[in-house]
């Protein structure tokens, strides 16, 4: 070919005396031509560098070799969370030994981010979908069903059948497991800083909380947005009020962090005055003075089964059943403690 010109898929088809279908059956891998005729094609392929084009892709239905994942949280509190750094760490890792790329993208709210999935769906412009966060009446699996797209979703219980299929975690074992240690240490008054009000966790972390009163236990709900500043808040609330918690539990870590320095700076002692705890754990929750106690997960690994879970059903073109992702465990730390007789 005449250098400076791109090379398309007429001119190999041209080159190699078949039709430019050929040269789509043979670089997907689909039956409708010979071996030799695929061996052909693809030398010629190769000794031109041929590159299909994002446009050509969708024309042909070829696969984009690309996942795409869009994020419904602000970019500022996205990059404080070691959660979603290792998260996003597992999945690259996996798809990286398909030499399958990641396509992350912020968005505002649940709304944008399908209007994305619909964008990547039309535009062929990746071969699957990972999403997180599931909500209760989540519109999400159904809309990817539609789109006839395969799509894998990182939630706590597993997806019911039909639906986009999830790599899940027990968050009310969970929750059970960190309150239930909290009320052996002798708390009976048990604050939630939680997450949205709308998300699957938010949810069944509450009501195992709510189930601990007819153990004595009185527990609050205070929602937010994630943000340490929404936590330094209402911890600044809470231990400002006539009757205190004895212990605050925060939805992540860096929540936890902002709780504990609110603590510290108006004088009360962490864990004398009150306990604090997180459901995620990370390398600054065990370095702060006093070390936060936090429910350790391996969130590398849980990208890692998420990845393999949506490569498995791109290739196998289907559904396949949810997985439960890794187990997390109890890390006690100097940040809990027995209330007082004061507290």
């Amino acid at each position: 070919m005449t250098s400076g010109k791109r090379v398309t898929i007429a001119d190999i088809a041209r080159m190699a005396g078949v039709s430019p279908g050929a040269v789509s059956f043979a670089l997907n891998g689909r039956p409708g031509v010979s071996d030799e005729t695929r061996q052909r094609i693809l030398s010629i392929v190769e000794e031109n560098h041929w590159q299909p084009s994002s446009a050509a892709r969708a024309l042909v239905g070829a696969r984009a070799n690309t996942v795409g994942f869009a994020l419904a949280r602000p970019a500022r509190s996205l990059g404080s969370e070691a959660f979603f750094t290792d998260l996003i760490a597992g999945i690259e890792s996996r798809l990286s030994e398909s030499k399958v790329s990641l396509q992350l993208r912020l968005v505002s709210d649940i709304a944008e981010e399908m209007e994305v999935h619909r964008q990547w769906r039309s535009s062929n412009q990746v071969d699957g979908i990972i999403m997180i966060d599931p909500r209760d009446d989540d519109p999400r699996s159904d809309r990817i069903t539609a789109l006839d797209a395969r799509a894998v979703l990182i939630g706590s219980k597993p997806s019911p059948v039909g639906a986009v299929p999830s790599v899940w975690i027990a968050d009310d074992e969970v929750a059970e497991t960190l309150f239930s240690y909290l009320a052996a240490l002798g708390h009976t008054r048990i604050t939630y800083v939680a997450g949205p009000d709308d998300l699957e966790h938010t949810h069944l972390r509450a009501q195992v909380l709510a189930r601990m009163a007819s153990d004595g236990v009185t527990g609050d709900v205070i929602t937010t947005d994630f943000s340490p500043a929404r936590a330094s808040a209402v911890t600044r609330a809470q231990l400002s009020g006539r009757v205190r918690p004895t212990a605050i539990v925060y939805d992540n870590d860096v929540m936890a962090v902002a709780g504990l320095r609110v603590a510290q700076e108006m004088g009360r002692s962490v864990p004398r005055d009150v306990s604090i705890a997180s459901f995620d754990d990370s390398v600054i929750a065990g370095l702060i003075n006093p070390s936060i106690t936090a429910m350790t997960r391996d969130t590398f690994e849980l990208g890692e089964r998420a990845a393999t879970l949506l490569l498995e059903q791109i290739v196998a073109g289907t559904t396949l059943p949810s997985i439960q992702g890794p187990t997390p465990t109890l890390t006690a730390r100097e940040s809990t403690a027995p209330p007082t007789a004061a507290s």
